[in-house]
């Protein structure tokens, strides 16, 4: 079964913007969470993985917040492609600072800044991929994208 594009697009804008839904979802949480962290990995954390799942460990690397709020996050209609989320300024993570090298290939939106764990709302490929090694500064372009499909 699929959803309607407008659907995809307020289910995008729920999540990534605080943007409620009438009459169906909103933001009123006593507390609702202002950032999702970005996270990098060097295999596919998968649809029952956390943002700790293949994980990078490079040292100088941390979680990114990203404000939750059309600030953060742009959703655009993708007709039959389904919507998408793109980032409104590049996401830049720590630079590596030891010799150790390695293959970016996927990132994640999630809920938590902790070095473990964290739920994902979303992941997909980075393309093309970042290899790292001392003194490389990752980061995600404004062209990165996830879908709502």
């Amino acid at each position: 079964m699929s959803k309607a594009n407008t659907y995809e697009q307020d289910i995008l804008a729920l999540l990534l913007n605080g943007t409620a839904i009438a009459n169906v979802a909103d933001n009123a949480a006593s507390s609702p969470i202002t950032e999702l962290w970005v996270g990098l990995h060097e295999g596919s954390p998968g649809e029952a993985g956390t943002q700790g799942t293949n994980e990078t460990t490079y040292a100088g690397y941390s979680r990114v917040a990203v404000t939750r709020s059309t600030a953060g996050f742009a959703i655009t209609s993708g007709g039959t492609a389904g919507a998408s989320a793109k980032f409104v300024n590049d996401v830049t993570f720590g630079e590596a600072t030891s010799t150790s090298t390695g293959t970016l290939t996927h990132f994640s939106i999630g809920l938590t800044s902790a070095s473990t764990g964290g739920k994902i709302c979303y992941f997909g490929t980075v393309s093309p991929n970042i290899n790292y090694g001392q003194n490389v500064t990752p980061s995600l372009t404004t062209a990165s994208s996830v879908n709502e499909n």
